[in-house]
């Protein structure tokens, strides 16, 4: 049978009618079609000295091959609290997955491996946490339940994660509305993933128990800027505090996402901010074009709740296949099996996001589930078809496919066939649902990839090994005394400050608005200057120079310092940065002799100025307004730097 339709043509169809348009395009109208829905649940490491439930010190790290021990370990599924398995826990329990765990004497000890009962809890921890929650508007539990939460992706050996609730029901301001936060909790970070090929998953364990805490906001942002933007405050708003983790992996983003008539879909471990918009943009729109691929199959297939696959395994010597995986697939232990999905002749190729396809939902789902590393699949609908069309054809014969059927072609090691037949089948039963409830893995692009099922309540049970934690009013009361000045406080300071907003994320990434304030209040420097020379001049620097040293963001205090005590006007700090960046512990005088500054007087400036106006003469010909001065406010600005304000000097020229 020949195909009744292009593939590339029908991908094409089904994106124009799922209205998909590019993030740049899109309005707020775009998303009110859709009706775009999100929250966010922010991950944030604390600065502590050790551990959340041991005396392990926190914040040290190993490289991947560096290690004293290997621990393999197995997971099972246990009963939640109300006696039923959550169905996360039973997909991970599918994969049979051996998992390795590398580990570090410094940094491990046998709470991490579930052979100790664990430590009182991190009371250091516990008073940040209580800090940024009131920050956040929080209300503070009065007593302290640390339950289990389990995760059988073997993040964590013990099978799951301790976490407590601190404080529920706040708020956060953002520029042109309030976000409500749901709670925020206490809990332990999980390890780091090496590796996870095939049946064999590889973690490091050293972040492993590290205090870390999760807020979590309700669905209240309705387009993807201001899931940015909510993001950013709740991370800038943990920096202020000064007492959290910064760097690569110290803070992470869960980000919920649903359309109108989708479900909860948690795009998880987003590492940049800067990724949200263009992902969450793009599966709202893929949920958008699931739910219409379900309505068109509801259609065609009235009796779907009977609907079901018929696969055979294919004699290898009966094809001649020249693709690479498949010519592999000859190993004797390996399998191809053929599938027909009756029906689904335009689901394969139908659009869910830029560059994919529902068949992609399938082949990310026996990556997962049956550990069948890609390529691990073809199909009847793939753009550049890598079976010739008459294999096709007798593999339909086989099969004894309809017309208005697609088919999909799967290989693996025959152990793992039973699971990925039973993954294909019911991925597809799941589209005449519509919307999957899953987590999914973010790339910088945009786009998304299968990473496992949503967790449900079932995955929560009581910790037996810790008792309550009381919290007296006292403690509380004691602890909201020295909070820092909210970010939004800080946030219109700048604003009448008149320091640029393009600096403003910068600032608050890292914490600055204290020293910028200290500078202007003991220096006397004008705020804009000092914003700008952090948000827009270092933040440039440190984009494009590498310091031989650790640079501490006080240097600049005490370069600014040294500029006023020696009478130079601060725009020689422009210059002098970059060299002070690179390397820290250089004194500022053997800066100022490797820049070759010289001290030089206005009225040595000025007594330039007879002759510059003759050279111009000689060397212009030009009679427009203007000209002369720029041309000698170019000749006198390197001299002028750090001696005498270029404004002034403009004034002295005109």
């Amino acid at each position: 049978m020949n195909q009744p339709f292009d593939p590339r043509e029908n991908y094409r169809n089904t994106r124009e009618a799922a209205g998909y348009v590019k993030r740049q395009d899109a309005t707020q109208e775009t998303y009110d079609r859709i009706g775009f829905m999100s929250g966010l649940e922010v991950h944030q490491q604390l600065k502590t000295r050790e551990k959340l439930f041991c005396h392990c010190p926190a914040g040290v790290f190993q490289k991947p091959d560096v290690f004293d021990a290997e621990v393999v370990r197995h997971m099972r599924p246990t009963l939640s609290e109300l006696g039923e398995y959550d169905g996360t826990a039973l997909m991970e329990f599918k994969t049979r997955k051996n998992i390795v765990y590398r580990i570090k004497n410094e940094t491990t000890c046998t709470y991490e491996v579930d052979d100790t009962p664990p430590f009182p809890l991190n009371r250091e921890a516990l008073g940040i946490a209580i800090e940024i929650s009131l920050l956040s508007k929080l209300n503070i539990v009065g007593e302290v339940h640390i339950t289990r939460k389990q995760y059988l992706d073997g993040s964590i050996p013990t099978g799951f994660q301790r976490t407590a609730i601190i404080g529920v029901e706040g708020e956060i301001p953002l520029r042109h509305k309030k976000i409500r936060l749901i709670q925020l909790s206490l809990e332990e970070d999980s390890c780091r993933e090496v590796s996870d090929i095939g049946h064999t998953r590889i973690y490091r364990t050293d972040r492993l128990g590290m205090p870390l805490i999760e807020t979590v906001t309700y669905p209240d942002m309705v387009n993807p800027d201001e899931v940015k933007e909510a993001c950013d405050y709740i991370r800038f708003l943990n920096r202020s505090t000064g007492k959290v983790r910064t760097g690569i992996g110290a803070g992470r983003e869960d980000v919920n996402v649903s359309c109108r008539g989708g479900s909860r879909v948690e795009i998880k471990g987003v590492a940049h901010t800067r990724w949200i918009p263009e992902l969450t943009h793009n599966e709202c729109f893929r949920q958008w074009s699931l739910l219409l691929l379900r309505d068109r199959l509801r259609v065609e297939i009235p009796n779907f709740k009977e609907w079901k696959i018929s696969h055979l395994q294919l004699d290898y010597h009966d094809f001649k296949f020249e693709y690479g995986p498949l010519v592999e697939a000859k190993k004797p232990d390996y399998r191809i099996i053929a599938i027909n999905l009756p029906g689904f002749a335009g689901a394969l190729s139908h659009f869910t996001q830029p560059g994919k396809m529902f068949a992609n939902e399938l082949s990310e789902r026996l990556k997962v589930i049956a550990c069948l590393e890609h390529p691990n699949m073809t199909h009847s609908e793939a753009e550049e078809p890598v079976i010739p069309l008459k294999d096709w054809e007798a593999i339909r014969r086989q099969l004894k496919s309809g017309q208005d059927d697609a088919q999909v072609l799967i290989w693996g090691p025959a152990e793992d066939m039973p699971t990925a037949i039973e993954t294909v089948e019911e991925r597809c039963r799941m589209a005449f649902d519509g919307i999957p409830n899953e987590t999914r893995k973010s790339f910088e692009d945009g786009t998304t990839i299968f990473e496992r099922v949503l967790p449900g309540a079932d995955r929560m049970y009581p910790d037996t090994d810790s008792a309550p934690i009381p919290l007296e009013d006292s403690t509380i009361d004691e602890l909201g005394k020295n909070l820092p000045q909210e970010v939004i406080d800080r946030y219109h300071i700048m604003h009448e400050w008149g320091v640029p907003e393009d600096t403003y994320t910068y600032i608050f990434k890292k914490d600055l608005f204290p020293l910028i304030e200290r500078i202007v209040k003991e220096l006397g420097y004008k705020p804009a200057f000092v914003g700008t020379l952090f948000g827009q001049k270092l933040k440039f620097v440190e984009g494009h120079a590498k310091p031989v040293a650790e640079f501490n963001y006080r240097i600049v205090y005490g370069l600014l310092k040294f500029l006023k005590e020696k009478g130079l006007t601060p725009e020689i700090a422009w210059l002098m940065l970059p060299h002070v960046y690179e390397h820290p512990k250089l004194d500022f005088e053997s800066v100022l002799t490797s820049l070759k500054f010289k001290k030089v007087t206005k009225d040595e400036l000025l007594g330039k100025l007879p002759f510059l106006k003759t050279k111009f003469a000689e060397i212009q010909h030009t009679h427009k307004p203007g000209v002369e001065k720029h041309w000698i406010m170019g000749q006198l600005r390197r001299s002028a730097i750090g001696n005498l304000a270029l404004t002034e000097l403009a004034k002295l020229v005109e």
